[in-house]
């Protein structure tokens, strides 16, 4: 038997690579968002920069936010997971180091080559760009996510080995003795069972990430060398769906390690638990073919799998984390505070942001509905309700100077910018979608250009609620680090 008990003071060295971490993840997420109000402002025609330069943004905007999702998730996964196991901090920065070297390197592609293929990169169009980019310029965009995958797989792979070092095997982290035989009350914590899932699809995610990216690099090159671009395709999106699907699932590492700190009430891994993120690890793998249900060549079973099993994935985590959250903040006597809350609405992001997936899920909607801008008002309500709702509070939970510190005014009200604004923008995409406006254009009909005016001043007012949260945790950098409010809250589970 072991005792996994929380250690309140990270060591020096731990918490100087987390806060960089997040440092680089607040820089490039308001870059990113900056890039996204350019791209509603040019469709509303409020500037005219080009069509060249809305698809060079749209590629930087789309391959930026998935990448900083992802590095934003890396970072509260391996601050909480580290209580429980023995990582690695080189293996941390190291993949760090690549995430910036494949910026520098996309950012290259793209500013500098006028790479302008979206983050899909869908073969064979990297190497067909018609005079609009050079050989080099897709290159470099493809080599720098090739290297920011590389420095994924080594974490998550540092991470397998922890967690098999302590766990004996993936079975037992994701608590199958308990879930399968007797409830003896040593399941492994809500943490361990979460990066356990995140670990494992992952990395097959980046491998199958990997290896087209290698296919297509070499095809650059080597023209003779065909790839099947059906085949690309699948690879392709099975490694995005999972991305980022992933990335919430690490950020919400948050609301388990800190809302029971908050109310004094740990968040234990029933049977209930362990069952739904068992059922997500496989469901998880098989539900990206709801991006392909207009390709008429993928097998018939293999599209309405996709469908059945979106479906059926939409919920499990979800519900348990939901209602695991309302049990534990009900007459806990919790003292909201800008962490609290911004988890408690990331919940809420969490859950708006899967309904519209669920619909566009249905394939009678799906023919009808994918390419308008219902699916990014899909993923602008998971990603910035959600995922981002979890790193301001995950960020504002490190910053607090102590537990008793009044959030000031200013922080208050940026919050309740921060979600209506959400609101707002990610509302404006939905019934965009439902008008039947098309994504990935530059350039939208005069009567849809209303639509995309209030988006653009959404969004303005989302920068502007950001940067209040990115400015208090900068000027809290010397304090970072603290883990209040502090809980003797401990865990138990079999080593």
């Amino acid at each position: 038997m072991a005792s996994h008990t929380y250690t309140p003071m990270p060591d020096q060295g731990a918490k100087a690579s987390v806060l960089a971490y997040l440092v680089t993840v607040a820089v490039v997420l308001l870059l990113m968002m900056v890039f996204g109000l350019l791209m509603r402002m040019e469709q509303a025609r409020v500037i005219t920069m080009g069509a060249s330069w809305f698809y060079e943004l749209m590629t930087l905007h789309g391959a930026g936010m998935v990448g900083i999702a992802g590095l934003a998730g890396a970072a509260i996964m391996w601050h909480f997971l580290r209580q429980y196991v023995a990582l690695s901090q080189g293996i941390f920065w190291a993949n760090l180091f690549l995430f910036l070297i494949g910026v520098v390197m996309i950012l290259a592609g793209v500013l500098l080559g006028h790479f302008h293929g979206a983050w899909t990169f869908l073969y064979p169009l990297p190497g067909k760009s018609m005079g609009m980019w050079s050989q080099g310029a897709a290159a470099l965009f493809m080599g720098g996510l090739l290297v920011i995958g590389v420095g994924f797989v080594l974490l998550h792979l540092d991470i397998a080995r922890a967690l098999i070092v302590r766990y004996g095997s993936f079975a037992r982290s994701l608590g199958w003795p308990q879930l399968f035989g007797h409830d003896d009350g040593n399941a492994p914590p809500p943490t361990v069972v979460a990066s356990t899932m995140v670990t494992i699809v992952n990395i097959a995610g980046l491998v199958a990430g990997a290896s087209i990216l290698i296919m297509m690099l070499v095809n650059l090159y080597v023209p003779s060398f065909n790839i099947d671009p059906l085949l690309a395709k699948g690879m392709i999106y099975f490694f995005g769906h999972v991305f980022i699907n992933a990335t919430i699932y690490m950020a919400v590492i948050a609301v388990y390690e800190i809302l029971p700190r908050y109310t004094q009430r740990p968040w234990k891994s029933n049977k209930v638990f362990l069952a739904s993120w068992t059922a997500s690890t496989l469901m998880v793998l098989f539900i990206f073919p709801h991006h392909l249900l207009m390709d008429f060549a993928f097998p018939e079973w293999f599209l309405i799998m996709g469908h059945v099993i979106g479906y059926m994935n939409a919920f499990p985590i979800l519900v348990v984390t939901g209602y695991g959250a309302l049990m534990i903040v009900y007459r806990s006597g919790i003292r909201w505070d800008m962490a609290s809350m911004l988890l408690f609405l990331s919940l809420l992001g969490w859950a708006a942001g899967v309904m519209p997936a669920f619909i566009d899920g249905t394939i009678a909607v799906n023919y009808v509905m994918h390419n308008t801008l219902w699916v990014p008002g899909h993923f602008h309500t998971y990603l910035l309700l959600g995922t981002v709702g979890m790193l301001f509070g995950f960020m504002y939970y490190l910053g607090k100077p102590d537990e008793h510190t009044q959030d000031a005014l200013l922080d208050r009200l940026a919050f309740w910018l921060f979600m209506v604004a959400s609101l707002g923008f990610t509302l404006t995409f939905l019934f965009s979608g439902k008008e039947s406006v098309p994504r990935r254009y530059a350039e939208h009909l005069p009567e849809w250009v209303p639509y995309d005016r209030i988006g653009a001043l959404f969004a303005l007012l989302v920068i502007a609620a950001v940067l209040v949260f990115i400015i208090r945790f900068l000027t809290r950098l010397g304090r970072a680090g603290r883990d209040y409010p502090r809980a003797p809250l401990a865990y138990a589970g079999t080593a």
